[in-house]
Parts: C-alpha cells; structure tokens; sequence
C-alpha cells in the first residue's frame, strides 16, 4: 500500500532530519553491565530511559494528555517497586503538536539517547521515519497509531486492531443490529493520508463483503466544519457513517447531522471520540446513535483491570478527565516493561535484545477485554474491536454495546491488499 499526501511530506522532512543526529547507537557499543546484562542506547547502571513523542496542543491533544500522564503513572508505580532490572524507568517526553516537522525533529533529537520509544503518535510520523528505526536505530517503538503500513517492521509494533480490521468490525456491527443492509450506501469520512486512507481500505473491502457501497468524503486534519461533507452525504442518501478522523470532526459531523435531520447512525475509529465532547452542543446527538471501537475495555467498564487503573489514575491526577487515552497509553507503557523485564532475564538490554524478548509475548492485555500476541511483526496484535456507545453516565464517557469481536469479514481479510 502507497503511503500518499501528508506520509509524503513528513517522509521528505525525515531525510531533510536525518543529518542532524547520525547513527543512533554510534559511540554507544554494547557492553556488559552490572550482573553481566549486556547494555546498550538509553541503559545506564541506574537508568532505563524511554521516548515519548506525543500530541498536547495539536489535533489530539486531549488523546496525547492522557496517554502520557498514564505512561507517567506506571513509570511511578514501577519505580515505587523497586524499577526493572535494578535500574529506575526515565521517560523524556516531546509534544509535537502534530506538526510534522516537530515530530521529525524531535524524534531525531531523543532516539541517540533512549531505549526505544513507549509512545509515538501519528501514523504519517512514525512511518516517515520507519527507514530509519529498521536501518539505523533499531529502537523498539510502540506507536498510538494503527495503520496497517506500520506493519512488517521488526521494531515498530502495533497494539491492537489496525485501522482497516476495525472499520470492517464497525461496519460489521451495524449489519449485525441491521440498521444497514445489502443495497445500501455508506459514507465515509475520512483525514488524507496514512490513517484515512488505511481505515477506507477498510470500509471498501466491508462494503465489498456486504454488498454495500461507499461514497467517499476526504478531508485534512485541519478541518473542522463538517457541513459540506454533511450536505454531501445526506444528497447521496447513505444509510450509515464513518468517520476516520479526530474527535473533533467526529463531533462537528454528528452534530452538524442531527440539526440538519440527516437522522443516521455514525461509527468511528478509536481515536474520534473524547469525553470532553459531550458537554458540547454535539453531545446529545453523540448520545444518540455515535459508536466507537477499540482494542481494548473503556476506562469506565467495572471490569477489574479498567476499574483499577481508573482508581489509580484518578488519585495520581484528580482533575483531568477518563477517557480511553489513559488504557491506551498504560498498556502500552506496561507491554515495554515486560519486554524490558524479559530482556533483563536474557541478560540483554541492548535494542535488539529488547525488541527480540518482545517477539516471546503472548497472551497480554486479557485484563483490559482483548488478547494480543506479539510474536508475528507482520500481523496486528489482534483483529478483535471492543464496541463502545457514548454514555454520560460513565467514567470516561463509553460503555460497551458489543463485547471484544472479530467480524468474519475482517477474519478473512488479508491486510495489505
């Protein structure tokens, strides 16, 4: 699959970048350290030092926010019990306000010097330097971000559903609960580039399955007026909506269609939905028919994993809001430290050794609804979606409508075609 439009630009960024900071692990050769466990970038005799490469200010900020400060408080949690391996967990953390130069950047600036990255969002960022971690830097990166094009890589590992599998179990759902059915139209609206356009693939192969067709409406990261696409789709007489954006064009759509009596039910990617938005003047059609899906429980389900990390979170930051952000950023900081934790038995904190202790982990995150297996770079960590329906009365404002699933037709479907 072609990365397109804004993987495109930052790509051309990264070769512009690459110069600034030569071969990550130049100068740092492996050595043995305390109790014999061979090191490498980012491990000290006392440290273990990970990136973080996220988005406070920009297109997902709430996301970004929560994500790290989840990172933060397993960090703590981790050190409070004594660290990984005898060494203290460190996260340096970068907001790139997805900004495409900012990401580029600031990857270049902290790669030198961290063990890997715990958390990296943007689909176009990650994989404008994927050349780089394959070839040069070799540093374990676990992306907030699912397109199907980051797989394959032996360093850059998706956890969860890629977008293509989850927009086939969404659409799924809807055939299921027959609010569409073969003959009808769907419309999709999707952001330009890596992220859109994996989750259209998506929607067609879907459609493709059903007998549906969809009626296609792009727009960038910068637009937050749904009205035309709204118009366009309610012309087009589709029964259902997509959307594969950020939370704010998923609200603007929903809203802008329920006060115009396009009267549909609207599905979305895990990353088109924030709490927040329900307190907007889009948060009574949000209520009404939006649906969201994940890889994993919502942080409001009673339960045992969600319900514990919702008490802890809470207790460490009790002013921000839930929201799906704060599983999504604790598994993933969790899944590094067990790979950490593995590579420290095998005596080998190096990058590589890191990244092949990755390779033995299977059956994770069961406590947060979904199993994932890691063994395979080539294959999403699992192609089952946790189906959500906006809920005020719920801690981080989801509840499940349909517990973790894999359609038949996302079973069946070969990712990359």
């Amino acid at each position: 699959m072609k990365l397109r439009v804004l993987t495109a630009v930052v790509a051309a960024l990264a070769v512009t970048l690459v110069g600034c900071s030569g071969k990550a692990t130049e100068g740092k050769a492996d050595e043995e350290g305390k109790g014999g466990i061979k090191t490498g970038p980012g491990v000290s005799s006392s440290t273990i030092s990970l990136g973080v490469l996220t988005d406070m200010t920009g297109v997902y900020a709430s996301l970004g926010k929560s994500v790290t400060q989840a990172q933060q408080l397993w960090v703590k949690q981790t050190n409070d019990a004594g660290g990984i391996c005898d060494r203290k967990i460190e996260l340096t953390v970068r907001d790139h306000g997805y900004d495409p130069q900012k990401a580029i950047a600031a990857y270049t600036e902290l790669v030198p010097d961290v063990a890997g990255f715990a958390q990296f969002i943007g689909s176009p960022f990650v994989a404008a330097v994927e050349q780089r971690i394959d070839g040069q830097d070799k540093g374990l990166v676990l992306p907030q971000a699912w397109s199907a094009n980051l797989l394959g890589s032996p360093y850059i590992r998706v956890i969860g559903a890629t977008y293509d599998v989850e927009t086939i179990n969404l659409i799924d759902y809807l055939l299921a609960e027959k609010r569409i059915a073969k003959g009808d139209k769907i419309g999709h609206v999707y952001f330009e580039g890596d992220y859109g356009e994996n989750a259209l693939v998506g929607s067609k192969h879907a459609a493709k399955e059903a007998g549906l067709t969809v009626v296609e409406q792009k727009i960038k990261p910068t637009d937050n007026d749904m009205t035309a696409q709204v118009a366009a789709l309610k012309q087009a007489g589709v029964k259902a909506v997509v959307v594969s954006a950020g939370p704010r064009q998923a609200a603007s759509l929903v809203g802008v269609a329920a006060a115009t009596g396009f009267d549909v039910p609207v599905v979305g990617n895990n990353s088109a939905f924030a709490p927040q938005l329900l307190k907007t003047q889009a948060g009574p059609a949000l209520l009404k028919d939006y649906y969201v899906a994940s890889s994993t429980l919502p942080i409001g389900d009673p339960g045992d994993g969600p319900a514990k990390l919702a008490k802890e979170y809470a207790a460490q930051y009790p002013k921000d809001v839930l929201d799906n952000g704060v599983v999504a950023g604790y598994t993933a900081a969790s899944l590094f430290g067990e790979a950490l934790t593995k590579a420290c038995d095998d005596k080998d904190l190096t990058r590589e050794g890191i990244d092949k202790a990755l390779l033995t982990i299977k059956g994770y995150g069961t406590e947060f609804g979904v199993t994932h297996d890691f063994s395979d770079p080539k294959a999403p960590s699992t192609r089952e979606s946790v189906i959500m329906k906006p809920d005020a009365g719920a801690a981080g404002g989801l509840k499940v409508v349909r517990p973790a699933e894999v359609a038949p037709a996302a079973e069946s479907f070969t990712i990359g075609d």
